[in-house]
Order: C-alpha cells, then sequence, then structure tokens
C-alpha cells in the first residue's frame, strides 16, 4: 500500500514500464498486419490476429493496477502531488489509445482474406501510408519512454502527412476506376485500409497530446490545419 510518495512513484514507473511493453506489442501486431496484407497472406493475418489477445489481457491488468494502485494511495493518505497523478492518469489514456489502435491492426489482418479475391496491385501510395503509420506509432511509443514532448510534437504534426497521402491514394484509385484500370469492389478495400490508417494516426496523437501534457502542462489542440497550445482552464 503507498503510504508515501515515493511508494506511489515506485509503482507508477513498473505501471509505466508495463506501458511501453503494450506499446511494442501493439506495434508488432501493426507490423505483422501490414505484411500480411501486402503479401495476401492469411497464415501471416491469423498470426497478427492471435497477437491481439496478449493485448487484450495486458490491457485490462494494466488498467486494474492503476485502478489499484489509486485505491491504495486513498486509504494509506498519502499525499501526492498534481504530476504524480498526472502520470496515472496519463497511462490509463495511453494504455485504452493502445488498444484501440491494436483493435485496427486486427481489422486491417481480417481483410487478407477478401484480398485474396483481387489480383490489383497495391498503389505505391498506399505502401508508403502504411509505413508512416507504423513510424508515427513507432516514435509515439518513444516519446513516451523518453518523456519526449519535443517527438511527441513530432507525431502532431505526422498527422497531415498520413491526411494527405490519404487524399492522394483516393484521387489515384478514383482515376483508375474511371480509366478501368483498378476493380471497383479492391478500390472500396483501399478505402478501408486508408480509413483506418488514419485511425491509427488519431489515437497516436492523442498519446502524443498525454506526453505533451504530462511532461509540459501544455493543452494542445487541433485548429484548422495546425496544432496549437491552448489556455489551461
Amino acid at each position: 500500500m503507498p503510504s508515501s510518495a515515493a511508494d506511489f512513484a515506485q509503482r507508477t514507473v513498473a505501471l509505466k514500464n508495463e506501458l511501453l511493453a503494450q506499446g511494442g506489442r501493439v506495434q508488432a501486431l501493426l507490423e505483422a498486419a501490414f505484411t500480411a496484407l501486402f503479401a495476401r497472406d492469411p497464415a501471416g493475418a491469423a498470426n497478427a490476429i492471435r497477437l491481439d489477445d496478449a493485448i487484450d489481457g495486458a490491457d485490462v491488468a494494466l488498467e486494474q493496477a492503476c485502478v489499484a494502485l489509486l485505491t491504495d494511495a486513498t486509504r494509506g493518505g498519502a499525499e501526492l502531488d498534481p504530476r504524480a497523478l498526472r502520470d496515472v492518469l496519463t497511462i490509463v489514456k495511453a494504455n485504452n489509445e493502445l488498444e484501440r489502435i491494436a483493435d485496427v491492426g486486427v481489422d486491417i489482418a481480417e481483410l487478407v482474406q477478401p484480398l485474396q479475391k483481387h489480383p490489383g496491385q497495391f498503389p505505391d501510395t498506399f505502401r508508403v501510408l502504411a509505413n508512416s503509420v507504423v513510424g508515427i506509432l513507432r516514435d509515439v511509443n518513444a516519446s513516451m519512454g523518453r518523456n519526449d514532448p519535443a517527438l511527441a510534437n513530432i507525431v502532431l504534426q505526422s498527422q497531415h502527412a498520413v491526411w494527405a497521402f490519404k487524399g492522394a491514394l483516393v484521387r489515384e484509385a478514383e482515376a483508375q476506376i474511371a480509366h478501368g484500370r483498378l476493380a471497383t469492389d479492391f478500390a472500396f478495400h483501399l478505402h478501408e485500409i486508408a480509413g483506418y490508417c488514419e485511425m491509427i494516426a488519431d489515437h497516436c496523437t492523442n498519446i502524443a497530446e498525454q506526453v505533451i501534457y504530462v511532461n509540459t502542462g501544455a493543452i494542445v489542440r487541433h485548429m484548422d490545419t495546425r496544432w496549437v497550445e491552448v489556455p489551461r482552464p
């Protein structure tokens, strides 16, 4: 039971390490899902989907551990500063976002089976898009591990690149459909996966916002085409 700030901090460090391990698991699932997708490999897709079991288990365990820590601190009368509480709340929020990213990775892997019916080639723009979201997840994991708000800011700005790649992909697909070079069903799946990539980037930016807040106290929000700091309430 954490009866002191030092005990609370020690348990928070352990929870943070569990969160970083979870980030690694989610990244491995996403990479496996994209690898299976490009290869149209059902066995690889099944492997990626199986990775989600450990992620789901860790998600529940980590949230329960955070609740137990806060409960013990309350009962033990530990005197905690706002930063200590923000650290735990950030772990809870980031854990939730990582679990959602894993769910999207599973959705991507589940598209491998229907895509086997379509022999069309994936556009180069699509591969760039996939590599970009994997890189964004890698960077946001690193920003959490290093308590690095500068890298978290880079993650926020990277979201615009994902939007641009998705827009280019949609335009390219529409043009190929118009000229009869791309099957409509295949184009639909490409658009669906591009949407999943955008969702992953959104979850990563949510984590990045938390990294910035917990380390600097700054609140960032997306305004029009840029990220800005807004006055704290």
